[in-house]
């Protein structure tokens, strides 16, 4: 599958080594992609409009401030769109977004995109490099997907089980508000509770 990843960051960078090493093609799109700190990526590196292009799924994996000016005007046809963003404020403890409409739904708005689905936003990127809890070894971390593409949200769904999360459904697009929530208590409790940030939220059933 080719994955274009929009963003370079942690989140972006530490998605496409683990999907590179599980055999996906991965092209991240930058704003400068001649620029020295891009060498390190596993993957190629190109600007966000030919990384987009032809790509099965587009992850937008940028901060927030960065995210309308990225993606409008951006073609990502028919592609699986994945926001893995929080809409968050600049002292990332608060999100700040449209009061009605959570982060993917201005995203599904500015990309003009059916197929936008929220994802990878619930926990920090050392949990999706190393998803592995020997402490709980029959529990896997949770990871919920929202959005309004049956299909769509499948394929999210298989790339999040090939990390190692326990990907489930996680209802239509507008649930999308809920999953941001749920990363301002990832964020609360890893930090401002100082429990740290290798916790994650698992799914137990009885």
């Amino acid at each position: 599958m080719r994955i274009a990843i929009v963003g370079a960051g942690r989140v972006g960078s530490t998605l496409g080594r683990r999907w590179t090493g599980v055999g996906h093609s991965v092209v991240y799109g930058v704003r400068d992609p001649s620029h020295p700190r891009h060498r390190a990526l596993t993957g190629s590196v190109a600007s966000a409009a030919q990384a987009t292009e032809g790509a099965h799924v587009v992850v937008i994996a940028l901060p927030w401030a960065a995210v309308e000016s990225a993606l409008v005007g951006l073609d990502v046809g028919d592609s699986v769109v994945v926001d893995a963003t929080n809409p968050l404020a600049a002292n990332a403890r608060e999100l700040t977004a449209h009061p009605e409409l959570s982060g993917a739904e201005l995203i599904a708005g500015w990309t003009g995109s059916e197929r936008v689905t929220k994802a990878f936003n619930t926990t920090g990127a050392g949990n999706m490099a190393d998803v592995a809890y020997p402490s709980a070894p029959s529990s896997r971390p949770l990871m919920p997907v929202a959005g309004d593409d049956a299909a769509a949200k499948q394929v999210v769904i298989g790339l999040a089980d090939e990390l190692g999360f326990e990907a489930v459904d996680a209802g239509p697009l507008s649930a999308s508000g809920d999953l941001e929530h749920l990363a301002m208590l990832w964020i609360r409790m890893a930090y401002t509770l100082g429990n740290g940030p290798d916790i994650a939220f698992a799914l137990l059933r009885r």
